[in-house]
């Protein structure tokens, strides 16, 4: 029996699908490949969120009749409390991930999904965009419409002020940590470029963008040491910079969010140094 999922030849083996649903999708030959059809309703949803997320439009459905939630209703995801994962990722970005916080005094994107009516319209009904905060130059994809959609003040550090960042309107400058409100900081770590930082909200959620992940290969957090397109000394001083700082989540652009006791997080951030070191 032919699998309710399928992807097809135009895969760029972004990952996306295979942290988004890995009990149906998995990296096979260069290339993501459904291994398991979804048998449940949350299984299927999961696989479905795979197929929205996917930047090149890749996955396809046999049967879209198993899916009990409207499509308009599987994005913003709820990560836990007021976080969600976005969806959408855009080509622009190699897939990258984008994530939002809910906040009363205004909702914040981290990096950028593509502009699309349905999720634009989730956006609104969450409460619209005052902020979008933005890692590095790779991931802004489509953050000019969002800003003109709705209205919100772009961020990036100004080490990556470039032809396509330099109308932004808040430059972040320097080392120093830049607190957006008392919950959330900016902290400043070059390394896979210049201008990449990285958001730290109620000291317990950090948004890493390219600079930090989790590898389930390697089993451990993990930078990307062969995509670092600044400086890879710079980026272990980055990450021991993080040491002085207490969170129990990392989200990053590319692979799965990660959750971890507080105590965890710093043992396993000490072993991607020394990691890097080698």
């Amino acid at each position: 029996m032919a699998s309710s999922f399928y992807v097809d030849s135009t895969c760029i083996d972004c990952g996306t699908c295979y942290w988004v649903s890995p009990d149906t999708y998995k990296r096979d030959d260069g290339a993501s490949a459904v291994y398991n059809d979804p048998l449940d309703s949350e299984s299927f949803k999961s696989a479905y969120r795979a197929l929205l997320s996917c930047p090149t439009s890749s996955i396809g459905v046999n049967d879209s009749k198993k899916l009990d939630t409207p499509p308009a209703d599987l994005f913003p995801n709820l990560i836990e409390e007021n976080v969600f994962h976005t969806g959408f990722h855009s080509e622009k970005s190699f897939g990258a991930a984008s994530y939002m916080i809910q906040r009363e005094e205004g909702n914040i994107l981290i990096d950028s999904p593509r502009m699309l009516n349905l999720l634009k319209r989730k956006i609104h009904e969450l409460g619209g965009l005052k902020f979008q905060y933005l890692t590095h130059r790779d991931d802004i994809a489509d953050s000019d419409l969002y800003h003109e959609e709705f209205g919100s003040k772009r961020i990036i550090h100004k080490g990556d002020k470039i032809e396509r960042t330099d109308h932004y309107e808040l430059f972040i400058e320097g080392d120093a940590e830049y607190k957006l409100a008392e919950d959330l900081i900016i902290i400043p770590v070059p390394g896979h470029t210049e201008g990449h930082s990285v958001l730290l909200y109620k000291n317990k959620y950090l948004f890493t963008g390219d600079h930090l992940c989790w590898s389930t290969r390697l089993n451990q957090l993990y930078a990307f040491k062969n995509h670092c397109w600044f400086n890879f000394e710079e980026q272990i001083k980055s990450m021991e910079k993080l040491l002085d700082y207490n969170f129990e989540w990392v989200l990053p652009g590319h692979g799965s969010p990660i959750k971890l006791s507080q105590e965890k997080m710093k043992e396993e951030l000490q072993k991607c140094i020394e990691w890097m070191k080698e």
